[in-house]
């Protein structure tokens, strides 16, 4: 058999193998898991885009100058799904894990952050959720604990 042979049996092959894949769910952002509904919410884009947006430029320890950083209010995803618990365990991509008081959701505007200047963030770049917090609007948030609970290429919470 020829080479030319093998080619279009590949190529008809990888085709029908994708015509029988159906297309894929839009892909979760952030999954919160103990107490909330139903002990597990998977947030997708859609799921975000309910909800309202803010904005707020802001220096942090990771970058230059003072990006604008948009997205929803961490304390908004948390009651969307129905979160009711005194702290949270955030995860990353990279196994980073800290707890963080949800009261920091309510006393300060913490952002579920997707953009930093009008530019969606990805996982090469901190996204696709970070946990911003508003630095400059508060010096008690330059403290090295707060620090700790920006958590970047977030994936994870879990509702303690």
């Amino acid at each position: 058999m020829s080479l030319r042979y093998h080619i279009v049996q590949t190529a008809l092959m990888t085709a029908l193998v994708f015509m029988a894949v159906p297309a894929a769910a839009e892909d979760v952002l952030l999954t919160l898991t103990g107490a909330v509904t139903d002990g597990r919410v998977e947030m997708t884009r859609a799921d975000f885009d309910t909800m309202d947006w803010h904005e707020f430029s802001t220096s942090t320890s990771v970058t230059d100058g003072r990006p604008e950083f948009r997205g929803v209010l961490m304390r908004d995803a948390l009651a969307h799904a129905g979160a009711e618990g005194s702290s949270v365990r955030a995860t990353a991509l990279n196994d980073y894990v800290v707890d963080i008081p949800v009261e920091d959701f309510h006393r300060f505007d913490v952002l579920a952050a997707l953009y930093m200047d009008d530019v969606p963030l990805t996982p090469r770049d901190k996204g696709p959720v970070w946990i911003v917090y508003p630095r400059d609007n508060h010096g008690v948030l330059a403290d090295i604990r707060y620090d700790m609970r920006w958590v970047w290429q977030l994936v994870a919470l879990h509702v303690q």
